[in-house]
């Protein structure tokens, strides 16, 4: 980054990720949509949380210090799901570091250094801890990240639009309150706002808590007291299609530098859609930005792998990609949803098209229970490059209501072997598996083992992690399904964890199973 010194500019990002000039890098967007405004942005990125060098080096912004830990939770980058540091995990090799609580840490030192300065947060970390949440790590209730972090506004989900109405009207000297897609502290509650249960609620009864989980929903107007004040939700900010191809259709240069070689595998993908219907309840997507679907325009898209293939290191591949891959074109019109696959085929087949494309591959992985036979025909011949991943997460099925889940991943993995020998394809799925969710316990997990067992690529199965805000969080952390208030079981303890992962992946579960005898259920 080349950033003058001796600037004073309007806005300083703080980033607990690398800054890439890339569509796929969360500060690179923020940072590029703002320069397109007219605004001058610096980017301090993965400061040193130590000392005050970093922070000072661009001194005071006109209008704020926007502040992120990046596209994750700082908690789930340092820490493994039984809570060991992934520095010391081989699997774990980052090039950069962040502090725990990143986000806080960060602005805690800008109010130190510039007291009276503006700060907005946001990011993953901010937008699942805006209200009460359960945190993981401490194993206790904590209170919205407003508090801690003292910031003036938190941009929840997607946040281009809402830092530039923010920019907009600190430069007019206006209020910064009533934003869609924010939260701020109050002294009242304004009409039109729902009351959550109040922090000391939740914090002391664990039905209150359930009550407040089903009331989460982006799309009110809700308020939370934390003690004589509220944090105040404000409903989403609503994309549109024309708002992803503005974003999308910038001239970013997607250069990798050397020192970020983590990133290259995003060089040359191409982000089709945002948003996800499917609902799993261990995901944040709803907590972030909700259930719909907004998709780029084809012509968006080709747009930019047209930009893409001029690039000098090109290799003749691209990716498309998004939360499920084939969820692009399902945007709800006119109160529908087309599931017929037939956008995301249009688009597949004018990439390929594109001159110099030698593939366009779909790596995202695909939502199975949805997926059609046209579909899955067009991907195995041209746009799978040996392997598909999907994701049943667990073949038990009271689990797999408890996640969530669809159902149908044998239905779907017979006719998708079916269609590879159609096709004279050698393609073959790999399977996502979760253990220790809720609800999970030591005998269904010998289910999963003798689906795995008789599987080549169904080797990757993950402990789960509670994260704010998701309802599974929420049975975690009560052992009760806040849907239907039943008591639920819940693996709390280490060592059950390590032995459910053992189980499903054991060549023999029953030697694992032998290793349970007396084994007693509790928490650490």
């Amino acid at each position: 980054m080349n950033f003058d010194m001796d600037k004073i500019y309007d806005i300083i990002i703080v980033s607990g990720e690398p800054y890439v000039d890339h569509p796929f890098s969360g500060v690179g967007v923020i940072k590029k949509v703002l320069e397109d405004k007219g605004y001058s942005v610096a980017v301090i990125e993965t400061p040193r949380w130590d000392r005050d060098d970093d922070f000072i080096k661009f001194g005071k912004p006109k209008l704020f210090f926007g502040v992120s830990s990046g596209a994750m939770d700082s908690m789930l980058v340092n820490y493994t799901p039984m809570k060991k540091k992934r520095q010391e995990d081989e699997h774990s090799k980052m090039s950069y570091s962040i502090p725990d609580r990143a986000v806080t840490v960060y602005c805690n030192m800008i109010r130190k250094l510039f007291k009276d300065s503006k700060i907005v947060i946001a990011g993953t970390e901010s937008s699942l801890r805006r209200f009460a949440h359960y945190d993981y790590w401490e194993n206790r209730i904590r209170k919205s990240i407003l508090l801690d972090t003292r910031a003036d506004i938190l941009v929840y989900g997607y946040g281009e639009l809402q830092i530039t109405e923010i920019a907009k009207r600190l430069t007019e000297g206006k209020e910064i309150s009533g934003i869609n897609g924010t939260c701020i502290l109050s002294k009242d509650i304004p009409a039109g706002f729902e009351e959550l249960p109040s922090f000391e609620k939740v914090a002391s009864d664990k039905k209150e808590f359930c009550k407040m989980q089903t009331m989460f929903d982006i799309n009110k107007n809700l308020a939370q007291k934390f003690d004589n004040r509220y944090v105040l939700q404000y409903k989403a900010m609503k994309y549109i299609k024309a708002d992803l191809d503005y974003i999308y259709g910038l001239d970013y240069s997607r250069k990798i530098p050397s020192s970020y070689p983590e990133f290259r595998i995003i060089e040359f993908s191409v982000l089709t859609h945002r948003g996800c219907f499917g609902g799993c309840n261990f995901c944040s997507i709803s907590a972030l930005s909700g259930k719909d679907i907004v998709s780029r325009s084809i012509e968006s898209i080709i747009a930019e792998i047209k930009k893409i293939v001029k690039m000098p290191n090109f290799n003749g591949t691209v990716e498309l990609s998004g939360a499920s891959a084939n969820m692009y074109g399902m945007d709800i019109v006119s109160g529908k949803r087309d599931l017929s696959h037939s956008k995301i085929i249009e688009l597949l087949r004018k990439a390929r098209e594109v001159q110099c494309i030698k593939k366009v591959l779909i790596k995202s992985g695909v939502r199975f229970d949805i997926a059609n036979e046209e579909y899955i025909r067009e991907i195995i011949k041209y746009h799978i490059d040996g392997t598909l991943m999907i994701a049943p997460e667990h073949v038990d099925e009271e689990v797999v209501a408890l996640m969530g889940k669809g159902k149908g991943a044998d239905e779907f993995a017979e006719m998708f072997e079916r269609i590879c020998k159609e096709e004279n394809s050698i393609c073959e799925l790999s399977y996502y598996f979760i253990v220790g969710h809720p609800g999970c316990n030591i005998e269904n997990t010998t289910s999963l083992n003798r689906f795995i067992s008789g599987k080549k690529h169904a080797n990757f199965v993950q402990v789960f992690t509670p994260t704010p805000m998701t309802m599974s969080t929420c049975m975690y952390y009560t052992s009760i399904d806040p849907r239907t208030m039943k008591e639920i079981y819940v693996p709390y303890t280490y060592n059950e964890k390590k032995m459910q992962k053992n189980i499903a992946l054991s060549v023999s579960g029953k030697e694992e199973m032998q290793k349970t005898r007396g084994f007693k259920h509790g928490k650490d």
